[in-house]
């Protein structure tokens, strides 16, 4: 796979990814709205978005990205301990990025854009890592 095809796959599956992070945080804001970044809904979707977030990229990643085709329950638990431990690094990046632009500017409009932005920096970290660390057979040049 050529190194552009690669960075537009690993794009594209980000965005996939994002989406169906905020999707996840705007349902729960929907049932628990946030009431400033302090409150306990707020901070529950940022959590479960994260999850579902994190559970789909790593069966994008894993096939598509890193061609890993280890299988069972142990390689599995293993390669996805790594790939969460990870990702803690750009969660950090991810939720400071999110919750300063909900701090700075009190609306959903510019936390689900902070999110984005969180997201996208932290999936370029993330590959940096996970390329070297998580999948380190077959992974890509």
């Amino acid at each position: 796979m050529t190194k552009l095809r690669l960075a537009a796959l690993y794009a594209a599956f980000g965005a996939v990814a994002t989406a169906v992070n905020l999707a996840t945080q705007a349902a729960v804001h929907e049932l628990l709205p946030p009431e400033g970044a302090a409150g306990p809904a707020y901070w529950l979707a940022l959590a479960a978005g994260t999850g579902t977030g994190l559970v789909v990229k790593y069966a994008l990643d894993k096939r598509w990205i890193f061609r890993d085709g280890s299988t069972g329950l142990a390689a599995h638990g293993r390669r996805f301990s790594l790939y969460t431990l990870m990702g803690v690094a750009t969660t950090v990046i991810f939720w400071g990025t999110q919750t300063a632009f909900f701090l700075v500017s009190g609306n959903r409009a510019m936390l689900y854009l902070g999110g984005a932005l969180g997201l996208a920096i932290g999936y370029w970290v993330k590959y940096q890592l996970d390329r070297r660390y998580v999948f380190t057979s077959g992974a890509p040049a």
